[in-house]
């Protein structure tokens, strides 16, 4: 089996998302509709009808991003009989994407899974008072020079490399003074562009650890099962399938790196040569071409998407 199933994280949502498959399929409606009940308010409404602020707010965000996900992987099993256990050798998430990929795989309830979300953005919305925390991604640098790099910067302060999406793309992330020293030290040693990026918080640092706590204990009263396939967890780039193993770096994943271009190139090194990205936009295949050119990838979002979908 050559195929992998991956989900995006928080910067591929926008307004209008998930819109067509709710009007075209009841399943995906069902969806968004058991999503807006698990998290108390009209989420599908915001979605669709809100401004991007309030869809970019880190509560909303995250179970938004996995509705859209999980409507298309419920339209697929459905409307094209898809069995992930059946055609899939491994899940990954980016991120909250990791939500998605569990859900997907059976190891925790779409309720569950919308519940752990929405109290995931509340908590790293919470850890850190806007202001005092940034995020940036520095181009064109590869992961260990700007892991000195942050180390570097930090000064006493928090800064890491917090996330190492593909060659030349790192996010580091801590307190804005050290953000701001390492896009400068970045500058100066080669990078090609240094950016701060619009995200509320410092996601992916140990200013997070307040939003760990929280979700330690939200992980310990959710069941979780054995995916239908294995998992490459973020914060190891290898597989993982034990309930007790996925909610430890579930855990650990909130101040951890996300570890997602060695993630792509273990998949591609253990036979994956088809990566699809299940939801909202194409993020993660841009960066999988990046990573690993001999794999093929397929973005499925829309109606049109699922209508030539074919594994």
């Amino acid at each position: 089996m050559s195929n992998a199933f991956t989900f995006p994280g928080q910067g591929s949502q926008k307004v209008g998302m998930g819109h067509e498959l709710a009007e075209q399929f009841p399943a995906a409606k069902a969806v968004f509709d058991e999503v807006d009940d698990a998290v108390g308010k009209k989420l599908s409404q915001i979605m669709w009808e809100g401004s991007a602020e309030d869809l970019t707010m880190t509560q909303n965000a995250q179970p938004a991003l996995m509705a859209v996900s999980m409507a298309v992987m419920r339209v697929l099993e459905q409307e094209k009989g898809f069995e992930l256990a059946a055609s899939a050798k491994f899940i990954a998430g980016h991120s909250l994407g990791e939500y998605s990929a569990l859900a997907a795989g059976g190891a925790i309830s779409l309720t569950d899974t919308a519940k752990l979300l929405q109290t995931r953005g509340r908590a790293m919305q919470q850890a850190v008072p806007v202001g005092e925390g940034a995020m940036a991604a520095i181009l064109g640098l590869d992961f260990d020079p700007v892991m000195a790099i942050a180390i570097e910067a930090a000064q006493g302060d928090v800064c890491t490399a917090a996330n190492d999406n593909a060659p030349g793309q790192v996010v580091v992330s801590g307190t804005k003074a050290a953000v701001q020293r390492a896009m400068t030290l970045a500058s100066e040693k080669g990078a090609r562009r240094a950016m701060l990026l619009p995200v509320s918080a410092p996601f992916h640092c140990q200013m997070m650890s307040p939003a760990a706590e929280a979700m330690q204990e939200a992980l310990a009263n959710v069941t979780i099962n054995e995916p239908a396939v294995p998992l490459i967890a973020n914060v190891l780039a290898t597989p993982i399938t034990s309930p007790d193993d996925i909610r430890q770096r579930l855990v650990e994943q909130v101040t951890g790196t996300v570890r997602w271009r060695e993630s792509v190139v273990f998949m591609a090194q253990n036979g994956i040569e088809t990566l699809y990205e299940v939801g909202a936009g194409k993020v993660l295949s841009g960066l999988a071409r990046r990573i690993e050119r001999s794999l093929e990838t397929n973005a499925i979002g829309t109606p049109e998407d699922i209508e030539s979908f074919s594994i």
